[in-house]
């Protein structure tokens, strides 16, 4: 874990003294734009939230209809999962008080959907990543792993199309949503283990 908290120190650091390179970066994804692209990147934004409710949701549903408690615990992870990556998203960007691209360069980008509050890190795609995470780590199957991790990619990368984010608050937000997840499972795997040593 203190390579992880090391390299959300890094990319703080990196965002605030590099501000150059991050605005040229999303500038050059901002700038490919089309009608078909922008539908896909609205789509793919807006279904961040319903995806990552429902997934453990339905785990935690189907587990208490069938009384399986493997999968209950698998959807109680992953809930945890998001639970953490929320706070700590959040606590990020109220400590870090990053403005929007919007707001800092008004003439470069004009935000395609509506975004309020602050942008470091992104947190869209911390969730995103949470839930790719939970899943793949729940299901370790390259059917599962393969979509879920391309979905919570495309949904970071439309993050920075639709000009709400800096690619280092999608960087961010992506091993926030990763590493809260790996988190999540490691504590209640040393709980389970804890438990069965008394």
């Amino acid at each position: 874990m203190k390579i992880f908290f090391l390299s959300i120190l890094c990319i703080i650091t990196f965002s605030t003294n590099a501000q150059n390179s991050d605005v040229r970066l999303l500038s050059t994804i901002y700038t490919d734009s089309s009608v078909t692209k922008d539908k896909t990147a609205k789509i793919l934004s807006a279904s961040v939230a319903p995806i990552s409710i429902v997934a453990p949701a339905t785990m935690l549903v189907i587990g208490l209809i069938k009384k399986d408690s493997i999968l209950i615990h698998k959807g109680l992870k992953t809930g945890g999962a998001l639970l953490l990556t929320t706070a700590v998203s959040i606590g990020l960007k109220y400590a870090v008080n990053r403005a929007r691209p919007f707001n800092e360069y008004p003439l470069l980008f004009k935000g395609k959907v509506s975004a309020g509050g602050y942008s470091f890190p992104s947190q869209h795609t911390s969730t995103a990543f949470s839930t790719a995470t939970s899943l793949s780590l729940a299901y370790p199957k390259w059917y599962v792993i393969a979509p879920a991790y391309l979905w919570a990619c495309g949904a970071a990368y439309s993050r920075m199309y639709l000009g709400v984010h800096y690619p280092t608050d999608v960087l961010a937000g992506a091993l926030i949503g990763a590493g809260c997840s790996f988190l999540s499972f490691k504590i209640e795997k040393w709980l389970i283990t804890k438990k069965h040593h008394r």
